[in-house]
C-alpha cells in the first residue's frame, strides 16, 4: 500500500516538530526515516500511526484519507523501541493479544500465531515469557505481534536501539527479510545511518521537521541535494573545505582545484574521505600528520586550507613519505554555496 503525506504539519504549542511535509512512501518498500535527534522522525511516525493529531495537512493510505482516523482503524502495525511486551504473558499470548481484540476465532488465531512465529524464527519460544528471552528474541515477538493482525503498513520506531552491535546487525537483516517475504509497506525510524543505508529501499532525511531529500541510499550518498545531507551521510564524515569560485576556477586558497561554470562566489567544497587518489600530478599537496591502519583501509590525516582532512586509501599502501600529491574522484566531490545548496559544476 502506498502512503502519502500532503503538507503535513505538527505543532506542539510553539514548537513545530513536522513542517509542511509532503512525501510518498512507495508500495511494498522499506523506507528509512533518518535524521539527527529531535528532527521529527518519531513524531512523523506517530502521525502516520494516529497517535498524534495532525495540525495541518492530510495523510492518505492509497486513496483513503486517514488523517482523522483512530489508530485501530488505520490498519497499522507498530513496533516500539522498548518492545512493549506484556511481561506476564508468554510470547504466544503476546502475539495473540491483538487477534483476541479483533474477535478472531481461537483456532484461526492459533494458526496465525504459529505462522507469524515461524516467519520471525521464534517457533520454539512461544511458551517463554519476555524475561526468559534475549533482546533480539523479544524484538522478534514484537514484530510478530505487529504483523499478526495483517496490517496495511508496518511502522518501526528505532526497533534496534536497545540491542548490542552483533544483535543489531543480525536483526536489521531479519527485518529486511521479513519485509521482503511479506511485501508489506514498512517505515523504519533510526538515527543510525549505516542501519538505514543497509536495509532501506529508500531513505528520507529530515532536519528540524523539514524534508531534506528522499532517494535510494547509494544514490543519495553519491548525489546529496544539499550540504546538510552530504554532512549527515558518511562515516567518517565528508571533509568540508572553504573554497572560492573565481573566473570559472575552483580555488582552495591559492591552489587551483578544478573548473566550475557557476558565478564567482565563496563556496564550501565537500570531498568524501574515500574520494582521494595518490597522484604525483594531483593538485592537492598533503603534509601527512598521522597514518592509521584500520583493517582493510588506511586513514591519512592532514590539513587543507586550515581544515582537518581524513583520506581513506587502500590498506596495502605503505607511507614512508611525509608529503603526498593527491587527486580526487569526481563522484566524491561536491560544491555548495554559503546557504548550503548544491552547485552543479
Amino acid at each position: 500500500m502506498r502512503v502519502r503525506l500532503e503538507n503535513v504539519t505538527k505543532r506542539f504549542d510553539q514548537v513545530t516538530a513536522v513542517n509542511d511535509f509532503t512525501v510518498t512512501f512507495d508500495d511494498g518498500q522499506l523506507t528509512g526515516l533518518l535524521g539527527p535527534s529531535g528532527c521529527g522522525k518519531s513524531t512523523l511516525l506517530f502521525l502516520l500511526a494516529g497517535l498524534h493529531e495532525v495540525t495541518d495537512g492530510n495523510i492518505f493510505f492509497d486513496d483513503e484519507n486517514v488523517t482523522h482516523l483512530s489508530p485501530e482503524k488505520r490498519g497499522i502495525g507498530l513496533v516500539f523501541q522498548n518492545y512493549a511486551l506484556y511481561p506476564h504473558m508468554t510470547a504466544e499470548q503476546n502475539i495473540m493479544f491483538p487477534l483476541e481484540n479483533l474477535k478472531m476465532p481461537k483456532d484461526e488465531a492459533k494458526r496465525v500465531v504459529q505462522e507469524m512465529a515461524e516467519l520471525v524464527h521464534i517457533g520454539e519460544l512461544l511458551k517463554r515469557k519476555p524475561s526468559q528471552m534475549s533482546g533480539g528474541q523479544q524484538q522478534r515477538v514484537a514484530i510478530a505481534r505487529a504483523l499478526a493482525k495483517r496490517p496495511r503498513v508496518l511502522l518501526l520506531d528505532e526497533p534496534l536501539s536497545n540491542l548490542d552491535a552483533r544483535l543489531r546487525l543480525m536483526m536489521r537483516e531479519e527485518i529486511k527479510r521479513i519485509q521482503r517475504e511479506t511485501g508489506i509497506t514498512a517505515i523504519f525510524v533510526t538515527h543510525d545511518q549505516e542501519e538505514a543505508m543497509s536495509i532501506s529501499d529508500s531513505i528520507i532525511i529530515m532536519n528540524q521537521g523539514v524534508l531534506q531529500q528522499k532517494a535510494p541510499p547509494q544514490f543519495m550518498y553519491n548525489n546529496p541535494i544539499n550540504e546538510f545531507v552530504a554532512k549527515f551521510l558518511g562515516n567518517p564524515p565528508i571533509n568540508m573545505i572553504d573554497a572560492e569560485i573565481k573566473n570559472n576556477n575552483i580555488l582552495i586558497g591559492s591552489t587551483l582545484f578544478g573548473k566550475c561554470t557557476a558565478p564567482d562566489q565563496k563556496v564550501h567544497l565537500g570531498i568524501r574521505p574515500e574520494g582521494f587518489i595518490i597522484d604525483d600530478q594531483g593538485p592537492l599537496k598533503a603534509n601527512i600528520e598521522s597514518v592509521e591502519y584500520i583493517g582493510r583501509d588506511t586513514m591519512l590525516r592532514f590539513h587543507l586550507n586550515g581544515h582537518p582532512i581524513r583520506a581513506i586509501l587502500d590498506s596495502n599502501l605503505v607511507f614512508d613519505e611525509k608529503s603526498l600529491s593527491l587527486e580526487t574522484k569526481d563522484i566524491s566531490v561536491f560544491v555548495f554555496d554559503m546557504q548550503g545548496n548544491r552547485i552543479n559544476v
